[in-house]
């Protein structure tokens, strides 16, 4: 169970900065320092890495001991095929889909978090770009914040999180952007929180294979990378070059990123509804590859 918090805890915490990315594009209009800006917030998506870095091979474990607990407490050791449809087994399973699910609601709750602390990232951020303006380079930028962090943090006094009525009435807004595109941004999200999840556990309902089947989570994966690459991303950056040349409002941004940030949302709670079919699509696939 603790292994499995801390699973949901990583997983949290890299749904909450993925959010936080939206705001990017933001800090980069407000302060006129675009590239800029997403240069640095490299250095803050390190900490994402390294979080998928420890997730994995945690998620993995948790998967590897229902395998083997599964296996290992059922009759007829000589055939796996007739382990898997064991009792115990089966239950083995259940128990580990639901453990996925808790970790699939964790990435909605970082999605969350990270959405109401756009507003206050955003405004620390441009803070952060302007600070990096002034004294040339990351490794001093790290050194002033840790040792003068008010410099950096001054400019904070006032930030809130987005009061209901100003939300409320943002949704209310003529949408300036294609709403097509955050319905894809609500597909692609839901796909990418369970592709890997899916790859898994298909592992888990075809075991002498699992290894194949952990390598096909590119199938799943793979359709989410052709609606980025051809419908969120391209949108998203059209939207950011005409606000910065004042062919729209900075307030349009605003509402995409808003709407990005409410998509993204609802996509991991599609992965709740997505999570099944995938790994039985990646099973079949491994069983066709073998």
């Amino acid at each position: 169970m603790t292994r499995l918090l801390v699973v949901a805890a990583l997983t949290a915490l890299i749904h909450m900065i993925n959010t936080l990315i939206y705001g990017v594009r933001l800090a980069g209009i407000q302060t006129q320092r675009l590239a800029t800006a997403i240069s640095l917030f490299n250095v803050i998506f390190l900490v994402s890495s390294t979080a998928h870095m420890l997730q994995a091979p945690l998620l993995s474990t948790i998967v590897e001991r229902a395998i083997n607990v599964g296996l290992g407490g059922a009759a007829h050791p000589e055939r796996v095929e007739i382990l898997v449809e064991s009792p115990i087994y089966q239950a083995q399973l259940e128990m580990l889909a639901a453990d996925i699910r808790l970790v699939i609601l964790a990435a909605s709750f970082g999605t969350v978090v990270g959405t109401l602390l756009i507003p206050v990232f955003v405004q620390l951020f441009s803070r952060v770009i302007l600070v990096f303006n002034q004294v040339g380079s990351v490794p001093r930028l790290v050194a002033l914040a840790v040792f003068s962090p008010r410099k950096i943090w001054r400019s904070m006094a006032g930030v809130h999180l987005p009061r209901a009525t100003a939300v409320r009435s943002a949704a209310r807004e003529r949408l300036p952007i294609p709403k097509g595109f955050l319905v894809a941004n609500v597909i692609v999200t839901g796909i990418y929180t369970i592709g890997v999840l899916s790859a898994l556990y298909a592992g888990a309902l075809f075991p002498q294979y699992r290894s194949t089947a952990v390598l096909l989570s590119a199938i799943v994966n793979g359709f989410a990378t052709v609606l980025v690459a051809t419908i969120v991303d391209p949108t998203a950056a059209r939207i950011t070059d005409q606000a910065l040349r004042r062919e729209r409002s900075v307030r349009d941004v605003k509402l995409v990123v808003m709407w990005l940030a409410v998509t993204r949302f609802l996509g991991t709670l599609l992965a709740q509804v997505l999570f099944m079919p995938a790994a039985l699509l990646i099973r079949w696939v491994a069983q066709l590859l073998v």
